[in-house]
């Protein structure tokens, strides 16, 4: 068995088994690929994959526990690469990072602008997609880091630390009948159509749960991952907005009314998260003490030796976390 042979087995099977898309991003040849997996499996005595003909079809039950070994494998061989760069060039390598829109968007910008400056010859790369992909991909080793507020916590490979509180607030246009109530209740915004995320995204889980608290059910019209988008089509009349209060910018938005929501809806918490076991670089520890304070080296090194989610929320119970 060859650490080669895990590799391949490894992206053919995050390529949708396309043997020749994998080669292509493994700078090989596809049949070199196709014998040393027939190899593997000739070795292990089970196919790792089924086969119609020369295609591959599926991957056998077998096999999905062998490339969940081979998955932890190689980060381990990527860990032992990174204590060695660590050692050799302590500010220099790669950092990943996935999150969503809202975070990359408001939330991140000044913080990678810091970090570029102080660690120029880190490379930075950012992935967007849904919380739960989020957290897939920090859960496989795709990305270092997770960065988001809904979804985090189902997934019991990664260490969540809290990093700020957040609240919403309702953007509708000048002339709207809430305009002119500094403090609308739920049942006054429930009686128009609304705009707002996608269930699953920034939060959407606390204003879906303020809701049914008070027997109400809102026409939620049109939903986006994005608040930019959110805001097009409040501008357009199509409902009363609700986005992350951090997404409202005072000079681009100043033809829409914002009005804080914070009394109707409980904040939400955004979390950084990382794979258990993963070895932290320095400038790791710099970008997450970066983007929340109170997370400095100590503090994450004790919440990578808690065993369990209960350990992790006593230790961090007495922080007092910032609200953005």
């Amino acid at each position: 068995m060859k650490l080669q042979q895990l590799r391949y087995i490894w992206e053919v099977a995050h390529h949708d088994l396309n043997v020749s898309a994998t080669a292509q991003v493994l700078y090989t040849s596809q049949p070199g690929i196709s014998k040393q997996i027939r190899l593997l499996e000739d070795e292990l005595g089970v196919e790792i994959f089924a086969r119609s003909g020369k295609h591959l079809t599926r991957v056998t039950p077998a096999g999905e526990a062998i490339l969940k070994v081979s998955g932890e494998i190689l980060r381990k061989v990527e860990s032992i690469k990174q204590v060695a760069q660590e050692f050799s060039n302590e500010n220099k390598g790669s950092l990943a990072l996935a999150t969503t829109h809202t975070q990359a968007r408001y939330a991140l910008p000044a913080i990678i602008q810091e970090f570029i400056k102080e660690f120029p010859e880190v490379s930075l790369h950012m992935h967007q997609g849904t919380p739960t992909q989020i957290a897939e991909m920090a859960a496989d080793g795709t990305v270092d880091f997770a960065i988001a507020t809904e979804a985090m916590d189902h997934f019991n490979d990664l260490i969540m630390m809290p990093c700020y509180r957040w609240n919403r607030s309702i953007l509708v246009p000048k002339n709207h009948p809430l305009a002119q109530r500094s403090q609308p209740t739920l049942e006054e915004v429930a009686t128009f159509p609304l705009v707002t995320y996608v269930f699953g995204f920034t939060g959407r889980s606390r204003l879906d749960e303020a809701f049914k608290s008070k027997g109400l059910t809102p026409k939620v019209v049109f939903t986006a991952a994005d608040a930019d988008v959110i805001k097009t089509y409040v501008r357009l009349g199509l409902g009363v907005g609700i986005v992350a209060t951090m997404s409202i910018d005072p000079e681009k938005d100043n033809d829409l009314v914002a009005i804080d929501a914070s009394h109707l809806f409980e904040d939400s918490v955004t979390k950084i998260g990382l794979r258990k076991g993963t070895f932290l670089r320095g400038f790791m520890y710099d970008f997450v003490k970066r983007f929340a304070p109170h997370l400095d080296r100590a503090t994450i090194d004790k919440a990578t030796q808690c065993h369990s989610k209960a350990e992790l929320d006593e230790l961090f119970q007495s922080i007092h976390l910032p609200k953005r």
